[in-house]
Formats: structure tokens, C-alpha cells, sequence
């Protein structure tokens, strides 16, 4: 017997059970299983449960043709299991919202360590290696002339004042800056926290932010050479995270968000700035950019479903023609009042004369 034949048994099983309790109706459970009943579904729902995916992906890893897998989506989008997210020219999808009741019991009654889905997983694995070494030789290039490369928005400096009007004058006990590139944004705050640490995929960078935060005085900043999907530090450990500039080039945005989530400690914040949507297609192949920009309501949705429902957001809108707009996002952890700086005498002191340890 096929191995997805045993599975599509315990998919059944699983959600008889469910129904029984009273959870799923039976129609919705018909549905379910006449969605899901194909073997290509069922392989393109697996592979969703790691995370957001274009047909583009789907197409190099199943080895099948754009309309066919197009298809198989359409199908799964129109039985309310996955949802797709339209973005300029390019269209990604993940497995639904509130699907507990419905795709987890079909996913968690697969084997995924027997073919297909251990092959879809390698060939998934291959296709993110091969956007990561992408993406690590561009920054590899460009790393010297990053910072250059901000025109297409307000200018830094206007940024940066934005930022610093969004924190406030709440103390920083512990700073991580995820994908920190050439270490702007640890020179701007780093001053104010009491341990300050940036975490990059890129030698390079790191190589770049750390030569820029040494000119600054600031050598005992931490950098840290890591992935920001799986960033290498306790949770709960720091009082402010933030993203800046980085969701654009991921593969998974709302990944990165949850695992940033994770590290924030109990009523600390977490800060995320990024472009709002645009159609400027040519940055995809000219800068690597893998999205054009968020919108606060998916921003949000995705921050809520990381634990993180308080957020505001604040735009910067541009100030040329051409240039894109900029958007803050700050959601706060809804627990006890963040730590303070680690010593008072350390905070009272002019930022020039702080050592970061």
C-alpha cells in the first residue's frame, strides 16, 4: 500500500474523532478529506506546514508544471485549507488560520521521514539553500555600500528620529537587532541599553558592523553570526528586539516574527521597520527583495498570532517621487513592566562615555 494511502486512514480517523467531540461538522470534514484526497494536496500541504511558499517554489520541488500545481492550490485555497496572499506579480501561500480543526489532523497523520514528503522536504531544504547562498553573496557584494543603498526612502536620519520617538524615553536594559547588516541601528541604540547585541546571517556584514560600532566607541556590542529564523538566544531575553529593513528579503516573514517574538521578555517590545507595499517589481532581481513591502494588517496578524496583539504603526511617507514609504511597527509583550537599565549610574551617563557590556 502507498504510504499516503495509510495516511489518508488516519486523516480520516483523526477527524471522525474531532467530530465526534463536536468539533468539526461533518460537512466540513467531507470537505476536508475531498480536498485533501490527491497526492499532489496532500504533498503541497506538508510542505506549507514549514512555512509560506510561491507556486514558483512549489513547482521546483514537486518537479510538476506551474498550471497543474496552480491548480491543486486553487483547489485547496476554495476548501478554506490554505490562503493565498497576492503580492505584485507573485502570489504565496500558507496553510490556513484557525485550521486546528482541520489541515493540523491531516499534517500530523503523515510520515514524513518516508518518501514523498522526506524527498519534498530535502528538495525544500535545497530551494532555501539556494535563495540563502543567493541572498549571502549579495550582501556579500554589497556590504560595503549597504548603508548607500537607503535612497529609495526618507532619509536615514529620518528614520532613525522615528525610531527614537517611537521608544521613548523607557529604559533598554537588553537591545538584540536581528539581521543588524552594517550595525546602524545598534550605533543609534546601543548607547541606551544596558546590553546590546545584533545577530546577522552574513560574514560580511558582521565584518562591516563591526568595524562601524569600534569607529563609535561602542567595541563590546555583541555580534552574533546566526539565522533569524532560529536566533540563537533564550527566550524572553530581551527587553527590546527589532527589525529593521530585513522582513522584505525573507523567505518566511511571519516565521521570522514568531522566533523574534519568542526572545522578548515579559512587558518588553518588540520594533519592526520595513517598506509598505509598493510595485516596484525590479527590486526583486536589482536588490533582492523577496516582498514588496507589508501592510499593517498583515503585519499585525502575524504579530497576534506570534502573542504580540498590542501594535501601533506610524508611516513615513516620502518626501521625493519615486521613493517608497517607510512604516513603523511597535507592539508591546503585554506582561510585567520591562527591566530596567542594569545600573542606574551606567544610564545617567552621556552616551559618548557608555561601554556596552
Amino acid at each position: 500500500m502507498h504510504p499516503l494511502e495509510d495516511a489518508y486512514k488516519d486523516i480520516f480517523m483523526s477527524i471522525e474523532r474531532r467530530q465526534e467531540g463536536g468539533s468539526v461538522p461533518f460537512p466540513q470534514a467531507l470537505a476536508v478529506l475531498r480536498a485533501a484526497a490527491e497526492e499532489t494536496r496532500l504533498r503541497i500541504l506538508a510542505l506549507l506546514a514549514e512555512g509560506e511558499l510561491s507556486v514558483s517554489d512549489l513547482t521546483d520541488i514537486l518537479g510538476q508544471s506551474q498550471p497543474r500545481i496552480s491548480r491543486h492550490l486553487k483547489l485547496l485555497v476554495e476548501a478554506g485549507l490554505v490562503e493565498r496572499h497576492r503580492e505584485g506579480a507573485w502570489a504565496f501561500f500558507r496553510l490556513a488560520e484557525g485550521r486546528a480543526e482541520t489541515v493540523d489532523p491531516l499534517v500530523a497523520g503523515l510520515d514524513r521521514a518516508a518518501p514523498p514528503l522526506s524527498e519534498d522536504r530535502a528538495r525544500l531544504d535545497a530551494v532555501r539553500m539556494q535563495r540563502s547562498e543567493a541572498a549571502q553573496t549579495f550582501f556579500a557584494r554589497l556590504a560595503p555600500k549597504w548603508d548607500e543603498l537607503r535612497s529609495l526612502h526618507v532619509p536615514e536620519a529620518t528614520v532613525e528620529a522615528a525610531v527614537l520617538e517611537a521608544l521613548g524615553t523607557r529604559p533598554i536594559g537588553s537591545l538584540l537587532d536581528l539581521g543588524t547588516g552594517t550595525g546602524r541601528i545598534l550605533g543609534l541604540l546601543a548607547p541606551l541599553a544596558g546590553r546590546a547585541v545584533g545577530l546577522d546571517s552574513s560574514h560580511a556584514m558582521l565584518s562591516v558592523a563591526r568595524a562601524n560600532l569600534e569607529r563609535q566607541g561602542l567595541a563590546r556590542v555583541e555580534l552574533r553570526q546566526g539565522d533569524i529564523h532560529a536566533p540563537p538566544f533564550a527566550r524572553a531575553g530581551f527587553d527590546l528586539v527589532i527589525v529593521h529593513q530585513v522582513l522584505h528579503y525573507l523567505d518566511d516573514p511571519a516565521r521570522a516574527l514568531k522566533a523574534a517574538a519568542r526572545l522578548v521578555s515579559p512587558g518588553g517590545r518588540l520594533l519592526v521597520v520595513d517598506f509598505a507595499p509598493h510595485d516596484l517589481e525590479f527590486l526583486r532581481t536589482a536588490q533582492a527583495h523577496r516582498r514588496l513591502g507589508f501592510s499593517t494588517e498583515q503585519i499585525a496578524g502575524w504579530l497576534a498570532e506570534a502573542g504580540l496583539p498590542a501594535v501601533t504603526a506610524s508611516d513615513l511617507a516620502p518626501t521625493a517621487s519615486g521613493q517608497l514609504t517607510v512604516t513603523l511597527w511597535l507592539a508591546e509583550e503585554e506582561g510585567q513592566a520591562a527591566r530596567p537599565a542594569r545600573d542606574p549610574a551606567w544610564a545617567a551617563m552621556p552616551p559618548a562615555g557608555r561601554a556596552v557590556a
